[in-house]
């Protein structure tokens, strides 16, 4: 839907669709792109690592450890993972200022979180506390990621959360269907800016909980909608905008999941 808006909106001839490809006929299915049609594709689970170690990757990808978005530059077949811009264009748009943070409390430590990491230490975030209740999981990214990554025991975010000026959920916690992300938002400062990367329900509690103390917030579907504008701009040409338009027409969409 989000493609085809813009295909629409822009006036180009072009396509979106949903290829199906089971893990052994992957390889195959990538490195013939270009003979089946594409100029590009996007990848998701479980492919995403496997793509990564078929393509070019540039940096964002080989940090993250997966690529997302793939495309041809003059005929070599490259990769990178959108998921970074997602996450901080979205941040941008909706808390203007967030970078100013010197402290960020990250829950989760799977693979949208190294997408966090990247963007946050990219912007100058000093400290980032990765909070996981696998510690080694956590100890591992820190490891990759720098001695700005300091990772912590879930039973430490309560007392974290007093000096979080950004909280960032990368768990599937508070996801319908899933157990709640048990969590005391009033414990955050007054100024703290709260994403939460679910986007199924809308607004998690959360989220809910932020915007009940007026915190600046991000959902996941902002996330979801500038990851996309890099792979179209790749693809076709042309830098699409994330309009309020759009955003109610998967927000309709999201509604009757």
């Amino acid at each position: 839907m989000i493609h085809h808006y813009w295909l629409r909106m822009l006036g180009i001839e072009g396509g979106y669709v949903i290829e199906a490809v089971p893990p052994d006929e992957f390889g195959d299915f990538v490195l013939r792109l270009s003979l089946r049609g594409f100029v590009g594709a996007n990848v998701t689970i479980p492919h995403k690592e496997r793509a990564l170690a078929l393509t070019k990757p540039d940096d964002r990808a080989r940090a993250v450890g997966a690529a997302n978005t793939l495309w041809y530059d003059q005929g070599e077949l490259c990769s990178t993972n959108t998921d970074v811009e997602g996450f901080i264009n979205n941040l941008d748009a909706c808390a203007p200022g967030w970078d100013h943070a010197t402290d960020a409390l990250v829950l989760g430590a799977g693979g949208s979180a190294r997408a966090v990491l990247f963007g946050l230490i990219e912007r100058g975030v000093k400290r980032v506390h990765l909070v996981n209740r696998t510690l080694s999981r956590a100890r591992a990214l820190a490891d990759q990621f720098g001695a700005s990554v300091l990772p912590v025991g879930w039973d430490a975010v309560n007392d974290l959360l007093p000096r979080a000026q950004l909280l960032v959920n990368t768990t599937s916690l508070g996801m319908h269907g899933q157990p709640a992300l048990e969590l005391d938002a009033g414990r955050l400062p007054s100024d703290a800016v709260v994403a939460d990367l679910v986007y199924v329900p809308l607004e998690t509690p959360l989220l809910a909980a932020a915007r009940a103390r007026e915190l600046k917030t991000a959902d996941g579907l902002g996330m979801l909608l500038h990851q996309a504008v890099r792979g179209f701009e790749l693809w076709f040409g042309r830098r699409p905008e994330v309009t309020s338009e759009l955003r109610a027409l998967i927000e309709a969409d999201l509604k009757k999941v």
